[in-house]
């Protein structure tokens, strides 16, 4: 069965709740705010989001751009979380370097080959250093599932977390295989999946001009727009979570996610 996330009606009258549901208190109108995070996170920065608002008529600072981000971002996120996508069997997971606050660090991503689902990401500070297994359990808990074929490069970090969080402790348990794609010179990779994806933040990146922190609002919010309100041409324009059986009712998606998550 798929999970739908739907506005709230009244069973009584067959109204609609109040859209500022979730953004109480708040100067900006819902739909000013979701057009601000539309605008963001399809690549425009957050001085051009002010000059675009600003050719609207309403007088909005870059600053108070980012902290929407920063709030409705955390806000969706916490509550997707809590609902399980009904992702395929083989997964792949590759890793991309970015640079924040002036340092190099890699990104750690994880995708359904079926779904082209975002299960997991994490920052690392290290590449062949950092150790793969939170990752690789973060994935298994939102998913409450380990994949039968799980895709990666040679990086030793996923051998050794696959042992701990996808290999069978038994032999009742599901049995998981691990490939590993190393890339030599004329050789195709397989992991092509993930390519793509390590590709879209790339070019996301490129109007961050540096991110400031680790957990940057940026980087769950690309994830985040990537699963439930980007539509994917692979997938007949439909998004990962549509094909994961999560459903995202009403005309502005932004709202609804945020409408459900305050209500939850």
């Amino acid at each position: 069965m798929s999970k739908e996330i739907q506005r709230y009606s009244c069973k009584d009258c067959n109204k609609k709740f109040s859209i500022n549901l979730g953004f109480e208190g708040m100067h900006a109108s819902p739909q000013v705010i979701t057009s601000a995070m539309q605008l963001y996170f399809t690549g425009e920065s957050y001085r051009n989001i002010e000059k675009f608002l600003n050719l609207q008529g309403t007088k909005f600072s870059h600053v108070a751009i980012y902290e929407w981000i920063k709030k409705y971002v955390s806000l969706m996120d916490n509550y997707l979380q809590t609902i399980t996508p009904k992702v395929g069997d083989k997964w792949h997971a590759d890793e991309v370097w970015l640079k924040i606050n002036g340092d190099k660090k890699y990104l750690f991503a994880m995708m359904d080959h079926d779904t082209r689902f975002w299960i997991a990401q994490e920052v690392a500070d290290s590449k062949f250093k950092h150790d793969a297994q939170n990752h690789l359990k973060k994935g298994k808990t939102l998913t409450k599932k380990i994949p039968s074929v799980f895709v990666t490069d040679g990086l030793p970090a996923y051998d050794d977390a696959f042992k701990k969080e996808f290999a069978p402790k038994n032999d009742f348990q599901k049995k998981s295989e691990h490939i590993k794609e190393i890339h030599f010179k004329n050789q195709r990779k397989n992991n092509n999946i993930e390519e793509r994806l390590n590709g879209e933040f790339r070019d996301r990146e490129k109007t961050f001009r540096g991110l400031k922190k680790d957990n940057s609002p940026a980087i769950a919010g690309i994830q985040l727009y990537h699963n439930y309100l980007r539509p994917h041409s692979s997938l007949n324009n439909d998004t990962p979570a549509t094909r994961a059986g999560v459903i995202i009712k009403g005309d502005n998606k932004w709202i609804t996610i945020i409408q459900n998550a305050k209500k939850d």
